[in-house]
């Protein structure tokens, strides 16, 4: 395969995104880092050291790899990630947080198996539709049936954890993927009821996530408790006003809000930033998508095309499932802003993920 010089827009839209994140994380981590560990810099230099210096380095290396070593690959990387879930899982091996049981604890540092199995599924779901490219998309046996599997077995295992966030993004990413491979709509409609019922047993029968919808439904229910998050959420993005409040001075962040570096960093851009500015700032994380889109729709095959695809939809699907809670539109599900929000699994398995679109980038046909 020839290669060409790469999507540059791209590759400065991730760099400018990620400058950003940084800035943002800074300014909303700053009281939080000094009250916990009397240093105003600790979330920063953590994301730097342990997020964006190893990420970086992956990106360059993803986009530097042909991605068709993928295609081989994908089977015993996701095989690997599924046993990393079943891992965690065992008390003493996996570490807990809150009440899920998600992370790896090793000399000081975590990492969250579920952001890896995110790229390892694309693999496998890209890898398997280019061996079934043959195959009727009607003959369900063959290619319906280990879709669903894998769902299963994926959903299965986060379930145990737990964490319905990843596993509704991680569906998100699935079906976006087998959609662009051929899958025939009917069998999604099916088992989108199926899954529909599914999410309702989940949620009714756990106190925790009723308590989450019923506060979506209602975000003035129990202001003070389960309430809490989302009212100070949406008192942070309704503060910011057009203009915001100027970078840095977030009243917010002064622990008012909770997950000001995590989950709840969008309120924070909101209120410092203002209307305006967060606004583009959705627009921007749209002009990626579309830009990962246009890659998409030139790659010089079905698997790179399909790699592109789930990649581009985590990357955008994560980010409004992520800004759709901090201003209610959705119910809150612990899922982070993508390359700005604190976390180094997240941002290294993510910037390694968009280099693998770089380099898609510099294999697409000519038009």
């Amino acid at each position: 395969m020839k290669f060409h010089k790469p999507d540059y827009i791209y590759i400065v839209s991730i760099g400018i995104l990620l400058a950003f994140g940084l800035l943002m994380l800074f300014s909303a981590s700053s009281p939080e880092a000094y009250g916990k560990f009397n240093d105003s810099y600790f979330f920063i230099k953590r994301q730097i050291l342990f997020g964006v210096i190893p990420g970086v380095i992956l990106f360059f290396v993803c986009s530097q790899l042909d991605y068709h070593l993928w295609f081989k690959w994908a089977k015993p990387l996701f095989y690997f990630s599924i046993v990393l879930l079943i891992l965690v899982l065992i008390p003493g091996v996996g570490g807990d947080f809150g009440t899920a049981r998600s992370w790896f604890k090793i000399a000081g540092l975590s990492f969250q198996p579920a952001e890896l199995v995110k790229l390892t599924m694309i693999f496998y779901l890209a890898g398997w539709l280019e061996t079934v490219k043959q195959v009727d998309p009607r003959d369900w046996r063959h290619y319906f049936l280990p879709f669903i599997l894998v769902l299963l077995i994926v959903g299965g295992l986060l379930m145990k954890q737990p964490d319905l966030g990843t596993f509704i993004l991680i569906f998100i990413i699935a079906v976006a993927v087998f959609l662009a491979g051929g899958g025939h709509w009917l069998y999604l409609f099916s088992v989108g009821g199926v899954s529909l019922f599914g999410f309702v047993v989940l949620i009714f029968t756990s106190s925790y996530r009723l308590n989450r919808l019923m506060t979506f439904l209602n975000s003035k229910n129990d202001v003070l408790g389960v309430g809490y998050h989302i009212n100070q959420a949406l008192l942070a993005v309704g503060s910011g006003g057009l203009w915001g409040l100027g970078w840095g001075h977030s009243r917010q962040k002064f622990q008012y809000l909770p997950e000001v570096s995590a989950d709840s960093i969008f309120a924070i851009i909101a209120e410092e930033l203002g209307f305006v500015i967060s606004t583009l700032f959705v627009l921007f994380l749209g002009f990626i998508f579309w830009r990962g889109l246009n890659i998409a729709k030139t790659a010089p095959d079905r698997f790179g095309r399909l790699l592109v695809v789930g990649i581009s939809t985590w990357f955008i699907g994560q980010s409004f499932v992520n800004i759709g809670a901090m201003i209610g539109v959705l119910p809150l599900t612990g899922i982070p802003l993508p390359l700005v929000s604190h976390g180094g699994t997240a941002m290294v398995v993510l910037l390694a993920a968009l280099g693998i679109v770089v380099n898609v980038s510099r294999q697409t046909r000519q038009v």
